[in-house]
């Protein structure tokens, strides 16, 4: 079952297909394609157009591509468009053709200079400054200018000179001729062509004029024969623009029709692909793939499995009305998806020794060794146990134990049994303390009746933690997360998101002492640390571990408060 039969939300573009399809417009094709720009690694956002885009065309036996929009060789590089491919991969979809914008350019000129010679497009000799001055605005008039009357035999001669390289860059820019006194801004006698001399990751010096967006954009979707040419809501004002250039040209398939819908934004949350790259460049963050991240290299390292994003996208569906998601909902998706893989495995995080003064010694003095098997996983039983051993000096949380409890604290306390998780009772006796005066070490004594944790006479105890063998233990290195961004809508008060950069958005945990099999969890593997939530191994570095997220659902608490 594809995303969008799943979803609720995405009817109106599934609607638009149907209608089509019964109207025979593309003769029962469906066709879409994803078309990214190679400046930047993939976000959460784009998430969403992914799913639309591929989700569309699996749904009614069409093909869906991916489309490199490679038309500023200022900023764009081979390295971001192999991770684009290496993450849209990794989210579960696989486009039917790989292909390029470039791929398009000497079709894409020859057409311009099919408008060119027919009066509906001219070389303009103004700056942008000029330009975007004489278009005007909104209720003010826009200016024609002086180079508009242009006869077409000049403009094809000063675009072939263009083309050559004789002029500057930014002297000169080709203009589309559609009308400087439309209501509609992009009308305005858009720019299809600037002299800009750029080293293309692809073409390499080829060329030194480049095609703006919106001139390269629908002219390569007809020339792959796009059917259906999705876009997120900012891209409605452009529609005319699209059908306007489509109209003036000799297509090889039908007219794509353009479909826009609202693009996903998160709480806490920013996806400006500018924004992004200053955190990267200034510092703020190690890379494009640290797990605080909206990327999607981030959260992979941060243990985000592919099928809840997924499934998020298809819960959220597609619409028309832009709106921001709690970022809560997101990680239920995560969290739902984790309890049902995820192994269960024993961390402490703040270790504080807990020595067990009755337990008994072997015949040579050494405190005995026991093994318990533990489930891995509570939600697939076929999952298996495991064995972990359990000794007289143990680790426990330093928050599990209060010297003086405060009310209703349940866990250790002086005098207080508790259960350690699946094996014994135990109770609190004494406390060692440094000179500071805080407590470094908690002696207790064990029930050796109650193996496995129940009481033979039925008493009952109130808490239940979780507990390594301090012999046994591995050390690890635990990365704890807040959000990035302290303010909802990061930004909002000043206008610059950074302002609202959260300093303290990680607490790097050393010298975590951890069950010993965690030293062979694989490289980016989710396990549950239990009581504590689920943790990411780290791709590179062994015996770190990221927290994905916690165990408390965040999302059904929000709905609970606002209902």
């Amino acid at each position: 079952m594809t995303w969008l039969e799943t979803s609720s939300a995405g009817d109106f573009i599934a609607d638009a297909v149907v209608a089509d399809n019964a109207e025979g417009t593309y003769a029962g094709r469906v066709q879409t394609r994803f078309p990214p720009e190679p400046n930047g690694y993939l976000h959460i956002g784009h998430a969403k157009a992914i799913t639309a885009d591929f989700g569309i065309a699996e749904r009614f036996g069409g093909v869906c591509n991916v489309r490199f929009d490679d038309t500023n060789p200022d900023t764009e590089e081979a390295e971001y468009a192999e991770s684009i491919l290496a993450d849209i991969e990794w989210l579960g979809f696989h486009p039917a053709a790989v292909l390029h914008a470039s791929d398009y350019f000497g079709a894409l000129y020859a057409w311009a200079e099919s408008l060119v010679t027919r009066g509906l497009a001219y070389v303009d000799d103004q700056d942008q400054e000029t330009i975007s001055a004489q278009r005007g605005g909104f209720g003010k008039p826009g200016i024609n200018s002086p180079y508009r009357n242009r006869t077409p035999e000049e403009n094809l001669d000063l675009l072939r000179r263009m083309k050559a390289g004789e002029f500057p860059d930014g002297s000169r820019v080709l203009r589309a001729k559609v009308d400087m006194q439309a209501e509609n801004m992009q009308l305005r006698d858009p720019i299809m062509y600037r002299i800009r001399r750029g080293h293309h990751f692809r073409t390499g010096d080829e060329w030194c004029i480049y095609p703006t967006y919106d001139w390269a954009h629908g002219q390569s979707d007809a020339l792959e024969g796009v059917t259906h040419s999705m876009c997120t809501l900012e891209f409605v004002a452009h529609r005319p623009l699209y059908d306007w250039f489509l109209e003036q040209l000799d297509l090889p398939f039908e007219k794509p029709r353009q479909l826009e819908f609202a693009r996903l934004e998160l709480t806490h949350t920013i996806t400006s692909k500018r924004k992004l790259m200053q955190l990267v460049n200034d510092g703020v963050v190690d890379g494009w793939d640290d797990p605080r991240m909206p990327t999607l290299r981030g959260l992979r390292r941060r243990g985000y499995p592919a099928s809840a994003i997924r499934a998020f996208c298809a819960h959220i569906g597609v619409n028309k009305t832009n709106s921001r998601h709690s970022i809560e909902e997101l990680e239920a998706f995560v969290r739902t998806e984790l309890n049902r893989v995820a192994q269960r495995r024993m961390a402490v995080l703040r270790p504080l020794k807990l020595v067990i003064d009755n337990w008994p010694a072997d015949e040579t003095g050494a405190p005995v060794v026991e093994w318990f098997e533990v489930g891995n996983n509570p939600e697939n039983p076929a999952e298996g146990t495991r064995s972990v051993a359990f000794s007289g000096t143990l680790y426990i949380e330093q928050e599990d134990f209060a010297e003086v409890p405060p009310p209703k604290f349940f866990r250790l306390s002086p005098g207080r049994e508790v259960r350690l998780r699946g094996a014994y009772l135990v109770t609190a006796t004494a406390v060692v303390k440094d000179a500071d005066g805080a407590v470094v070490e908690v002696h207790a004594s064990y029930d050796p009746e109650t193996r496995g944790g129940d009481a033979p006479d039925g008493r009952k105890v109130k808490s239940t933690m979780h507990w390594v063998s301090a012999g046994h233990a591995t050390d690890a290195t635990v990365a704890l997360y807040d959000r990035l961004f302290t303010a909802e809508v990061p930004g909002d008060a000043t206008g610059d998101p950074l302002d609202d950069l959260n300093p303290a958005s990680v607490d790097l945990l050393t010298g975590c002492k951890v069950e010993a099999g965690l030293a062979r969890t694989a490289p980016g593997e989710v396990v549950q640390f239990e009581r504590l939530g689920y943790f990411a191994a780290d791709p590179r570095t062994p015996l770190l571990f990221h927290r994905t997220v916690g165990l408390r659902d965040e999302w059904a608490a929000i709905q609970k408060r606002q209902r």
